[in-house]
């Protein structure tokens, strides 16, 4: 069992950054994806971005890629969300979740994915 705790969500003006962190109880390196998903209001939550820890590839909703990074801090058990050029669209609750199998065509679907965060607000606002 592992418990996952998110930070760093916050209040940021459109076109700012900022980034959110997730913190596990135990180590992420047996998980072999990690991934960050998020969910607005009156929304289903949607994939942002996943890491495969066998190979380190990184996978990106097409509406962040370019924008938003994933990385992964194995020494201090910790996965990072880099967002910069934010958009009043990506307001939602961020929520981070590792899973034991990975599947790259089914990297975004919430089911893959056995442990969660509670999640952490990000609120993108003038």
């Amino acid at each position: 069992q592992v418990q996952l705790v998110e930070s760093g969500g916050g209040l940021v003006q459109p076109g700012g950054s900022l980034r959110v962190s997730c913190v596990a109880s135990g180590s992420i390196s047996h998980f072999y994806a990690i991934a960050w998903f998020r969910q607005a209001p009156g929304k289903e939550r949607e994939g942002v971005s996943c890491l495969s820890t066998s190979d380190g590839n990184t996978y990106y909703a097409d509406s962040v890629k370019g924008r938003f990074t994933i990385s992964r801090d194995n020494a201090k058990n910790t996965v990072y969300l880099e967002m910069n050029s934010l958009k009043p669209e990506d307001t939602a609750v961020y929520y981070c979740a590792v899973g034991f199998g990975f599947w790259a065509t089914a990297w975004d679907q919430p089911h893959r994915y056995d442990y969660w965060g509670q999640g952490t607000q990000v609120t993108v606002s003038s």
